[in-house]
């Protein structure tokens, strides 16, 4: 590589995207006092440019605009440029998109906001083009009316900033009017139900037309409502709803057939052409999600995709030293000697490729059938690519075939004369091909950075997988993934969780000089991982570190005036407002999460305060439950878990003998929203008997490994057989 022109002060950072940028000509800074003092003492406005490494239009306005040359002297002259990673700081991003999209209607990433050197926000967007066309101003002129503008009506622009402000706290203020109690959960689950399946695709599954993403907040969402309706029509559309979307993902281009695993969201309705970046928590939730389809289906199909997904994480997020890296990016290089990388290049195929893969005869096929020609029909490939060019505007994928599922295994089987079974072994032959010849192919970029909160995420994606597919391996590999972050992203002086470590040049793991601390999200996907890692490990260890992160939630993040917690703690002056998201997306929201949390963690701690913290956050949400619970799907699944009371199912055992083992499997096999699991083995010294005195009243019954299902330590009559631990379930 040549000696780059230009470096700038990104260059000192550890963000994989920050780095991205420490060549532009840019004088860029990351977000900070050096900037802030610089702004202030100059008297110049800040540009603020929020992104992230696997933004497919963050990397098109870097190429268009931050390494143009004139732009960047634009750029320098006039601002303080300021670069964030968001997925570092979701608390300064969240702050200023909420300004985005108030005053635009829209937001996304890339997003350029103008501050003043007081860091009060006037002009924001996302994606700017660098010049003027037709349709829209570009990012040149926008840069210099905005330098004039302040010059002539600096005035003007800073009165213009603080109504803003005002209106903007006004506005995003979730809270407690009144004494509001939980809102009613029958209604809430009854409406959420509604808008899903009003939104449902009968056809292809999902909840849009187009783009699709695979919400796994709405799918578990569904598995609870049937769950608590099994034996209405509705419990069963429900089920249907949430098995056909899993079953067509998988079928469809979002899933990577070749190299397993998920890509971000499909374009188009069919889940067929991607955004073929691939996330670190969309694979967590999704192998948490797809285990739970198995557990109520009992369809291996499921557990596959589980296993698929996790061989995924195992093989290529995977640090040494047990962490989680964050995501792969869409875009790469689609030979070694390309000048240009393009979209999904990594994944796509052109059909003679395949054909030139895959010559081989089949015997005992018709006639003259090739592996190519089983292949190609089964996975949709097409002579000419089978990309609409509506879904490809940058012709990046023109010729190309992204492989979907497009028959089922006995209809490719028939159409050509074989057995099922034969054709699986000769599917599996042609993809062991083409992963060898991808694996020629340069790789997509990887974001190195590991988060607290998507390791949370991903932690429970093995455990829960462990557990439902009574699979010890992907137990042990939560266990390696929940002692690094003990060891790197949690500061044992402070009690405090860390948000990110980074991997160094030597394959080590680092912090940055300052580290960032933990937000909200960190605490509360550690926590909802490290109670699925004790029901999947049985190491109490896991649950007594739980129980000391709730409190310290508690006491940094809590707000006691309008309940709930704020997504980042107070008393950083560089953060306008504290903010309560309110929107379950691509991740749910914290306090969706944290009511189950506060449930089981009560149920492990016997600590009451908690219970009533989660009614709580229910009550403060209550309007947009009751009015539109679609948004808030993963809280109106809580407000049932509420409602009906956790049961605590209780194995006195010892989880060596055979006998307890069996109850474990049973009490994995079952999916039921609302329990949660406590092994008594006997050690009155442990820390669940320190907890919970109530545990030493219960014992084994003739010696067996016995189960009691207790709700808020009132205990059912002992049960001894698996069978009778199911039916009670």
């Amino acid at each position: 590589p040549s000696i780059p022109r230009h470096t700038n002060r990104l260059i000192n950072e550890k963000s994989p995207y920050l780095l991205q940028h420490a060549h532009n000509p840019v004088d860029w800074y990351p977000w900070g006092q050096e900037a802030f003092d610089k702004a202030k003492k100059e008297n110049k406005l800040i540009f603020l440019s929020v992104g992230y490494s696997t933004c497919h239009w963050c990397h098109v306005m870097e190429e268009e605009s931050f390494k143009n040359k004139e732009i960047g002297e634009i750029m320098n002259k006039n601002f303080v440029c300021i670069k964030v990673d968001r997925e570092e700081r979701p608390d300064v991003d969240k702050v200023y998109m909420t300004f985005v999209q108030a005053t635009s209607g829209g937001g996304g990433w890339p997003m350029s906001v103008w501050l003043t050197p007081d860091l009060k926000p006037f002009v924001g967007g996302t994606y700017f083009p660098p010049e003027d066309g037709v349709q829209h101003v570009g990012f040149r002129t926008v840069l210099l009316r905005i330098a004039e503008q302040w010059k002539e009506n600096k005035d003007a622009l800073l009165e213009s900033s603080q109504k803003i402000l005002k209106t903007l706290l006004h506005v995003s203020e979730i809270g407690v009017q009144g004494q509001e109690s939980p809102p009613p959960s029958e209604e809430v689950m009854a409406t959420c139900f509604q808008q899903l399946s009003n939104s449902y695709d009968e056809d292809y599954g999902g909840f849009s037309k187009s783009p699709k993403f695979p919400t796994p907040v709405n799918l578990n969402f569904l598995f609870t409502y049937w769950a608590l309706h099994r034996t209405t029509p509705e419990g069963a559309r429900a089920l249907q709803m949430a098995l056909h979307t899993l079953k067509m993902m998988a079928h469809g281009g979002i899933h990577d057939h070749i190299g397993q695993g998920f890509h971000r969201y499909s374009t188009d309705q069919h889940w067929h052409v991607p955004h073929f970046e691939k996330m670190l928590y969309d694979q967590g939730q999704l192998a948490t999600t797809y285990s739970r389809a198995f557990q109520i289906s009992g369809d291996e199909f499921f557990a596959d995709v589980t296993q698929d997904i996790l061989l995924y994480v195992s093989r290529d997020l995977s640090d040494q030293a047990g962490g989680f890296y964050s995501a792969e990016d869409a875009d790469s290089y689609p030979t070694s000697t390309s000048e240009e990388k393009r979209e999904g290049a990594f994944c796509v195929w052109a059909a003679e490729e395949i054909r030139a893969l895959l010559p081989d005869p089949i015997e005992g096929a018709t006639v003259g059938t090739t592996l190519g020609d089983v292949f190609m029909h089964h996975y949709g490939v097409k002579e000419t690519g089978n990309v609409s060019p509506m879904k490809d505007p940058r012709q990046e994928l023109k010729g190309k075939n992204v492989l979907t599922v497009q028959s089922s295994p006995e209809l490719t089987a028939a159409r050509f004369g074989l057995e099922p079974a034969q054709l699986g072994a000769l599917l599996r032959e042609g993809r062991q091909r083409l992963v060898a010849t991808r694996a020629q192919r340069p790789r997509p970029h990887l974001d190195t950075k590991m988060l607290a909160a998507w390791n949370g995420l991903m932690i429970s994606g093995f455990a829960l997988a462990g557990a439902a597919l009574a699979e010890p391996g992907y137990v042990s590999r939560a266990v390696q993934a929940a002692a690094f972050l003990r060891k790197h992203l949690f500061d044992p002086a402070s009690g405090r969780l860390l948000r990110s470590c980074y991997r160094s040049e030597d394959n080590t793991v680092e912090q940055s000089a300052i580290p960032i601390q933990g937000f909200l999200e960190d605490y509360v996907f550690v926590i909802q991982a490290l109670f699925d890692l004790y029901e999947a490990s049985l190491d109490q260890g896991w649950l007594e570190w739980a129980l000391q992160l709730q409190y310290k939630q508690d006491e940094l993040f809590w707000d006691p005036k309008g309940f709930a917690y704020f997504s980042s703690e107070a008393g950083d002056p560089s953060l306008l407002l504290r903010l309560k998201d309110d929107q379950d997306g691509a991740e749910p929201t914290a306090n969706s999460v944290t009511v189950t949390n506060l449930l089981r963690a009560a149920c492990y701690s016997g600590h009451m305060e908690w219970v009533e913290k989660a009614g709580q956050i229910l009550s403060a949400f209550s309007e947009r439950l009751q009015k539109i619970p679609i948004t808030l799907p993963e809280m109106a699944r809580a407000t049932a878990v509420f409602h009906h009371t956790l049961k605590q199912v209780v194995i006195c055992g010892d989880p060596q003998e055979e006998d307890t083992k069996e109850m474990l499997r049973c009490f994995h096999s079952v999916f039921s929203p609302n329990k949660v699991l406590m092994v008594a083995d006997g050690d009155s010294s442990g820390f669940l008997y320190r907890q919970l005195p109530f545990l030493t009243s219960l014992e084994r019954k003739d010696g067996k490994a016995t189960a009691y299902l207790c709700s808020n330590f009132t205990c059912s009559l002992p049960v001894t057989s698996p069978q009778e631990l199911r039916g009670m379930l």
